[in-house]
This record gives C-alpha cells, structure tokens and sequence, in this order.
C-alpha cells in the first residue's frame, strides 16, 4: 500500500514539473526570440556628384549683367480688321459659276462668280423703257422748238417739252445708275451679273458654293478678301504681368517654323476689359507680315519691361540641358559637385548664356557641366 501511494506521489511530481516548464515557455520574453530590426539607409542624393579627380573640372565665376525682365507669351496671327473688305452683291439670285475659293489670292477686278438675277433683269428693262421715253422726249423737244421759231406754239408748250426732255434724260441716268449698283459693267441686257473683286488679298472667308442662293443685304457676304500685309496677333496676358505692357513699345515675334527669324510688333491695343475666368487681357501687337505669317498661326511674344535686374551669365557650356530642363554644376564638400536647376536665358555675345533665376553673380560653376556629366556617369 506504501509503495502504490509512492508511485502516485511520483508521477504527480513529473506532471507538475512539465506543467511549470510549458508556462515557463508561454512567459518567456519575446523581444528576446524576435529577428533584430531593419537598418534604414538613408537614399543618397541625386544631385550630389562625386568624381575620383575633381581638380580635372575647372570652375569658372558668373559674371553679373544688368538685362530687363522678359515676359514670353503665346499669340495667335489673326488678320487687320480693318484690312478687310467683304465682298457683297446687290442682286438676288441663283449663282451660276463660283471662279475663287478660300484661301486664294486674288487681284482687284478678278471675277469671283456669276449670279443669276431677276433683278438685273428688270432693271435692264427699266433702263431700255427710259432710253425709249427719252428719244420721244428729245423729238417732242426738237419740234416745239422748231414750232415756236415759226410762232405756231407759245411759250409755255416749249417749256413743257424742255421739261419732259430733261425729266426723261433723268430717267436714263437713274436706271443707268442701278445697273451699276447691281454690279453691271455695261447696258448689254442679260440676267446674269458679274462680282469682281474689289480689292487685292487673299480671300479668307467664303459663304457660298455654286448653285447656291445669294441674298442682297443678308448680312451674309459670299467672300471677304483680307489684306494681309499687315497682321495682327493676338495674345492672353495675365493680369499680374500687365505691367511688362505698354501701348505703343514693341515685342519680339518668334516663330516655330523660321525659328532663325525675329519680327517685331507694336503694341496697338490692351483690352480695358478681363476674362473673368483666365484673368487675362488681351493684347494686339500689329505687324508687318513678310510673307510667312499665316491666319491661325502661333508665336511667342516677348516684352521687356522697363526696370532693369541683375542677372548671372556664364559660358553656355556651363550649362546643361537635360530633361528639358537647365542645369549647371556647383563645387560641394569633400571634393564633390552639386547639380542645380537653373531658368537659362538668351545667348549673348562670346558664347555666354545669361542665367534668369537659380544662379547668383560670383558663384562658382564647373565650366563644362556636360563632361562632368559623362565622367560620373562612367565612374
């Protein structure tokens, strides 16, 4: 009996023992089991250059300049109003033959088309039915003069027959005269009436096809010729740069076909009045087209203003353009070079590029920015 309770005294000793060594386990600390954290290496910067031998990089000092602000603006060629000449026809009717198309350029007196009138047609007729009250005006004339020489009439029956001449001779005048306004060169009698240009240009508006329909005083002209050797471009300025502005200064015209040329353009007009939504104005340069400028083409404006500002210039080697970007390279510690963006100007004389922000006068840039460049890029 002793050794049966023993043997149950042991075996509850070797439970308890397992039991306290499975808690042991369940409060054992778990920073202790855990991997060791991350190390966080900081990204280096990608502006920062740093070359085996940086002597090799000669630097050079900005010079200062003293240039006026610039402010570059997309215009539009739009052609003079007041160069334009709308090309009308008195008389209704059906056209018949159209001889110019939009864009042509055409000469003072070229025909444009033919019309098709009733209301040239009776105004012929009119003006044959005066011809003929005229000549029997003129014979009743011819005769009471002759009469009253010989004393057969009185005075006052030569009178009227003066006056029926000379209302009938009216008459002629008058219906001659509205075949002109209907656009008749002559008084052969036809239906059909000829429009002619009446000035020179290039024809940039056309309302009409043949067998159209043209109305007299629509308010619809069938052509509009447009003397285009004197443009107007247009441009949207906002208004916190309306001061680069002036009536009556000039601005540079660029344009993206003939980058080599420059024109210039007064400034003729600012409207008094804004977009409410873009807050612009719009300015109208007017300019002398050499023959290149084309209705709905796009330049850049450029106007200076009046106060001049200090300015960086270095040689244009010094900088570098990359991602349509500019950049320029300034000596850092420890031998290395820092890339910097910088906002590259015009090209003055001795291959000099003028600087307008990003770079101060008498700083220090490596001289050619583009062989450090290929030099860290090998290393």
């Amino acid at each position: 009996m002793k050794d049966g309770t023993s043997f149950k005294a042991l075996v509850c000793l070797l439970l308890l023992a397992l039991l306290l060594a499975g808690c042991g386990k369940e409060h054992a600390n778990p920073a202790a089991e855990a991997p060791p954290p991350a190390s966080v290496i900081p990204e280096s910067d990608a502006n920062l250059i740093k070359v085996e031998h940086p002597d090799q990089f000669p630097l050079v000092t900005a010079a200062e300049r003293k240039a006026a602000p610039e402010l570059s603006v997309t215009g539009v060629v739009n052609p003079d109003i007041s160069r334009n000449v709308p090309v009308i026809s008195l008389a209704s009717g059906r056209i018949v033959e159209v001889r110019a198309r939009l864009g042509d350029s055409v000469k003072k007196g070229q025909l444009l088309m033919r019309v098709q009138s009733a209301d040239i047609s009776g105004a012929y007729s009119d003006y044959r039915k005066a011809v003929a009250d005229e000549g029997v005006a003129r014979t009743q004339f011819e005769r009471s003069k002759l009469l009253y020489d010989k004393g057969a009439i009185a005075q006052k029956d030569l009178e009227a027959a003066t006056d029926a001449e000379e209302k009938a001779k009216v008459d002629v005048e008058a219906t001659q005269q509205h075949l002109r306004v209907l656009g008749a060169r002559d008084v052969r009698p036809t239906s059909v009436v000829d429009i002619y240009a009446p000035v020179a240009g290039v024809i940039t508006d056309q309302q009409v096809t043949a067998a159209g329909g043209v109305q007299a005083l629509s308010g619809l002209n069938p052509f509009t010729i447009s003397d285009l050797s004197h443009v107007w471009i247009m441009c949207d300025v906002y208004e916190n740069q309306l001061s680069f502005v002036r009536l009556g200064e000039y601005a540079e015209i660029h344009l993206a076909a003939y980058p080599e040329m420059v024109l210039h353009g007064r400034i003729d007009n600012i409207s008094p009045i804004l977009d409410p939504n873009l807050r612009t104005a719009k300015v109208r340069l007017q300019v002398e087209n050499p023959g290149l400028l084309r209705v709905g083409m796009f330049v850049t404006a450029t106007f200076h203003a009046k106060t001049l500002v200090s300015r960086a210039v270095v040689p244009a080697a010094a900088v570098l353009h990359l991602h349509d970007r500019d950049w320029v390279y300034v000596p850092a510690d420890q031998g290395r070079f820092r890339r910097v963006e910088v906002s590259g100007g015009a090209i003055t004389d001795g291959n000099m590029q003028e600087i307008k922000s990003g770079l101060a006068p008498a700083q220090q840039v490596v001289a050619n920015a583009l062989e450090l460049q290929n030099t860290a890029e090998q290393e």
